[in-house]
């Protein structure tokens, strides 16, 4: 925008908190580079934990965050609480009732609902009905297969939302092919499909001292082991950490000098802690739980490569890990499974090792190929350097900018 013009404000609906992955990884880089974007942007969210947060009205780098309800799950530490049909209803209802009425107070240009789910979505259509301005919907899973419901009737509504919200928008952005194509099979027109992939947070992703990675390796008894890592939510239904921990003990009993490294939280943390004494590996596995996210730059540097795993599923299909990009930017290899547009991504020559999704054996003899061969490890970490410059946050908003600005224009 010029800067005699109008500053355009946007305000975001999100269904989750900034501690979330897409939260932290997707909506709030995209917030603060588009208000360096000479945007003003407001994010209104719900909280996992909304009770015991202290801190629920706060300017960061530019950006109005404000906490104002409860989101559909609980999050405390490590564990993750599921409310009862009857708790998930009434907390649904009083978030999106406290969501249209927060919205309402404001007067924005444009409305962005981050993820379709009912919350957001139902108080975006509110939103943008009663002061005639666009609405912009991010799709950035296929929300109906990479969700853990608890109910008969929670995955058909969340299928319909995913499904008819976008429909209702003037802007649909996704962050992979997948879903673009998903999209017009449902007959949206193309023309209103944008393709926003994610990225990394450049100013986020920064090296740690040397002391405080010697230090953190020690806290972790990681020694002078060679360390695989994954980085993430340990939910099964939607990120297969069951797969990478039986590879990993195909190697254990030909490389006893590597350790994997479990960093995260999640309902199925003890579920999988269980499977790593079953296979007799946990003295080679370490879990951390949840992490401070300004703290998780460090945690990559521990890695000499990550692992993002992965079925050949609709979800994972859906999904454009934001792993890819992190592990890339602190320089750490990265091996995925050849499923939804991680091929795109890696680039030529590939800066992603691939395997067949699914297949433990193949992802065990990867690792091991790599644990082995530091030659191959140099050759990924130099393509990683060179692809991530592709998906920094500072340029794939500068890039996408005019998507916004062609709105408010068409609003004015």
């Amino acid at each position: 925008m010029k800067p005699d013009q109008h500053t355009p404000y946007l305000i975001m609906l999100l269904s989750q908190d900034l501690n979330s992955p897409s939260g932290l990884g997707r909506y709030f880089p995209l917030a603060k580079y588009l208000v360096r974007q000479n945007y003003r942007v407001t994010i209104l969210a719900l909280h996992s934990n909304f009770e015991s947060e202290k801190t629920r009205d706060y300017w960061d780098q530019g950006v109005h965050v404000r906490y104002v309800s409860q989101m559909h799950v609980q999050k405390i530490d490590n564990k993750t609480h599921y409310f009862s049909p009857i708790e998930l209803i009434k907390t649904s209802l009083k978030a999106t009732n406290v969501l249209i009425k927060e919205a309402m107070k404001e007067s924005p240009d444009l409305v962005f609902v981050g993820k379709p789910h009912p919350m957001n979505g139902l108080a975006g259509l509110r939103v943008v009905r009663k002061k005639s301005i666009p609405l912009i919907v991010d799709c950035d899973d296929y929300e109906a297969e990479s969700n853990k419901t608890g109910s008969f009737w929670q995955k058909p509504l969340l299928r319909f939302f995913e499904n008819t919200l976008p429909k209702k928008a003037d802007l649909i952005t996704t962050n992979t092919y997948f879903n673009k194509e998903r999209m017009q099979k449902l007959g949206i027109d193309e023309k209103k499909i944008y393709y926003l992939p994610n990225g990394v947070d450049t100013e986020r992703f920064q090296s740690a001292s040397v002391e405080k990675l010697s230090d953190l390796r020690e806290s972790l008894g990681l020694g002078d082991n060679k360390v695989v890592a994954y980085l993430g939510s340990l939910n099964l239904v939607n990120h297969p950490v069951d797969l990478l921990i039986r590879s990993f003990a195909e190697i254990v009993p030909n490389q006893e000098n590597v350790r994997l490294l479990i960093v995260g939280g999640g309902g199925d943390l003890e579920k999988l802690q269980d499977l790593a004494k079953e296979l007799n590996i946990e003295k080679y596995v370490v879990f951390t739980g949840r992490v401070q996210p300004n703290e998780i730059n460090a945690y990559y540097q521990l890695a000499d490569v990550t692992v993002d795993p992965v079925n050949d599923t609709l979800a994972d299909r859906g999904r454009c890990p934001l792993k890819i990009f992190e592990s890339w930017q602190m320089g750490v290899p990265v091996i995925s499974g050849d499923v939804g547009d991680r091929k795109l991504l890696a680039g030529a020559p590939t800066a992603i090792l691939l395997y067949n999704p699914g297949d433990e054996v193949q992802l065990s003899q990867l690792l091991m190929k790599l644990i082995q061969e530091e030659s191959q490890l140099t050759v990924l970490r130099s393509q990683g350097f060179i692809q991530v410059e592709n998906f920094t946050w500072g340029k794939i908003v500068k890039n996408s900018e005019a998507i916004f600005e062609n709105l408010v224009e068409g609003k004015s």
